[in-house]
């Protein structure tokens, strides 16, 4: 069954594929794969040789090569073809047009095919893609139309019918002297861009281009055609020519040794042997004759132009391994790239995790803090009494709001103890010290838990407690993605809750809010999070910031 399969392939290539280079480098590729078992290096391999859509079928030949835990994978990577012809509609009335774009036409030597759809345009709605061949328009073919007869037939009607099959390889040709080349659809760039493979038009006999040529031939006061015919080997059957006589109407025309007789006065040459070839040549004395240019001149080389080949395809397999080798060393490069992003990723996930758990903990503990002291109030003053909010996580030893210079005063200790009420005013004075209920930074905090003492760089780190009372008023620019490569506060606006808390001035950069590290945060991203943190629930909101250093007078100066 292998060999079966493997004498199969050969034969495909052999019918498919005329460079001898570019089978060698076919066969090389394949053996190097079975060695790296590495499938996406094997079809980008593959790509460099099967380079028109005439060789399309070699992926399916080499299908059956591919161990059965790669051939799905192998179906993935590989263009898909499709043999049938699927018909849309379009509108030409559109306001936005048939949204696509075509190349290619018979002067070009190729069909119509789709280069460019128009996202969200009438051409995609209806599944039409990129790389797709255009049979037929209106139910007309197009295979012996030029570009502008196309654009002629589409303008004729209102609604455009279009019959499609999926090739998977775009026509590129720059201009009318450079031969046509092809590309793969992921490889190809619409005229906006400029994207060229590495191997595109590869020659198909040592470096000379095959083409169907149609000469007319009046043998009228001749003595004869002036040429002589051979026929093929088995594995390269047909008629060619073998010799041309200098001057003879043969020559006139432009035939050349190595020609192959493909088809004479309507006969098909392909099939016959060499000696029906030879009675219908003389059966006419005007003859119509088409040729496959140089399609046999390796059969009647001299032994010079035989080395002279050799050395030139040994070179076209060298450089055609260089390619792969620069291809493995580019995509080694790139897989280590995108291990380190995901690495990276994967670091800044948990940290993100680490620093929400953290910050989670934290608000536990304040929490019962605070629920501890409101009880702690409640036992010793009354319900009524009792703040909205602590200043600050009080302890046990702590429960009574004093202020720092009132601790060696005794205190209360019941509701109906006379000190009652010569406590309060006290802690309105403390009240009014502090603004108005709003906290400072607090004196605790170790910016070490939170940051590396690379992002702090020996600044002065604070974690300010802003109490949330109408608006924050607090205007950020710059952003990691920024000149600046921080969030910096622009303004604090006068009568804000930032501007009341005093603890936050232009220039300080915001480092987090409630938590969240915003080092390497965008504009965007710091507006929404601070946003957020101010209309989620609670009293207070955290943020961290670093102190923006006094200018001196010297930072007003322009020296030159």
């Amino acid at each position: 069954m292998e060999r079966k399969v493997a004498r199969e392939f050969r034969h495909k290539v052999e019918l498919l594929i005329d460079n001898e280079a570019e089978k060698d480098y076919l066969y090389d590729v394949l053996r190097m794969y079975h060695q790296s078992m590495e499938l996406p290096v094997l079809v980008g391999d593959l790509k460099l040789v099967i380079n028109e859509p005439r060789r399309l079928p070699l992926f399916d030949a080499i299908r059956p090569l591919i161990p059965l835990k790669h051939q799905v994978e192998y179906d993935l990577l590989t263009p898909k073809r499709s043999r049938k012809l699927k018909e849309v509609r379009l509108d030409r009335t559109h306001p936005d047009g048939l949204g696509l774009s075509v190349r290619g036409g018979l002067e070009f030597g190729c069909g119509l095919f789709i280069s460019q759809i128009v996202k969200d345009g009438q051409a995609g709605n209806v599944g039409l893609q990129v790389g797709d061949e255009i049979v037929r328009i209106n139910g007309y073919s197009i295979s012996s139309c030029i570009h502008e007869e196309v654009i002629s037939l589409i303008k004729t009607k209102k609604t455009v019918s279009l019959k499609v099959r999926h090739v998977g390889m775009i026509p590129v040709k720059s201009s009318s002297e450079e031969p046509l080349k092809w590309q793969f659809v992921d490889q190809f760039v619409s005229e906006s861009g400029e994207k060229k493979t590495s191997v595109a038009g590869l020659a198909s006999i040592g470096g000379k281009e095959i083409k169907e040529k149609k000469v007319f031939l009046s043998l009228v006061g001749t003595k004869g055609m002036g040429i002589s015919i051979s026929s093929g080997p088995t594995q390269k059957p047909g008629i060619y020519i073998s010799n041309i006589k200098p001057g003879s109407p043969s020559a006139e025309v432009g035939l050349q040794v190595g020609d192959q007789i493909v088809e004479v006065n309507g006969v098909d040459f392909t099939i016959v042997d060499h000696k029906e070839a030879v009675r219908v040549l003389k059966s006419s004395r005007s003859l119509t004759i088409t040729v496959l240019t140089g399609a046999g001149s390796e059969l009647f080389m001299t032994d010079e132009e035989r080395l002279a080949v050799e050395a030139r395809r040994e070179l076209e397999r060298q450089e055609l391994m260089h390619q792969k080798k620069v291809a493995l060393e580019t995509n080694k490069i790139i897989k280590e790239q995108q291990e380190m992003e995901r690495q990276r990723k994967m670091e800044i996930s948990q940290k993100t995790a680490e620093e929400e758990e953290r910050y989670r903990k934290e608000m536990e503990k304040i929490e019962i803090a605070e629920k501890k002291h409101n009880r702690e109030w409640e036992e010793d003053w009354g319900i009524k009494e009792r703040p909205k909010s602590p200043k600050s996580p009080r302890t046990p030893k702590s429960p009574s709001p004093v202020p720092p210079e009132m601790k060696t005063t005794a205190t209360p200790k019941s509701k109906s103890s006379p000190d009652k009420t010569s406590s309060f005013p006290e802690e309105d004075k403390e009240e009014k010290q502090d603004g108005q209920g709003f906290q400072k930074h607090v004196e605790d905090f170790e910016p070490y838990s939170m940051f590396t003492a690379d992002q702090i760089a020996g600044r002065d780190v604070r974690l300010l407690r802003i109490k949330k009372a109408g608006q924050i008023e607090l205007a950020l620019e710059g952003g990691a993605d920024s000149p600046l490569g921080k969030l910096v506060v622009s303004a604090v606006y006068e009568g804000g809750a930032a501007d009341k808390h005093g603890g936050i001035v232009p220039g300080d950069e915001v480092m987090a809010v409630n938590g969240k590290i915003l080092i390497d945060a965008t504009l965007t991203e710091g507006q929404n999070s601070l946003a957020r943190a101010w209309n989620s629930g609670g009293d207070w909101i955290d943020v961290v910031i670093a102190v923006s250093p006094p200018k001196d007078y010297e930072d007003e100066v322009t020296f030159f």
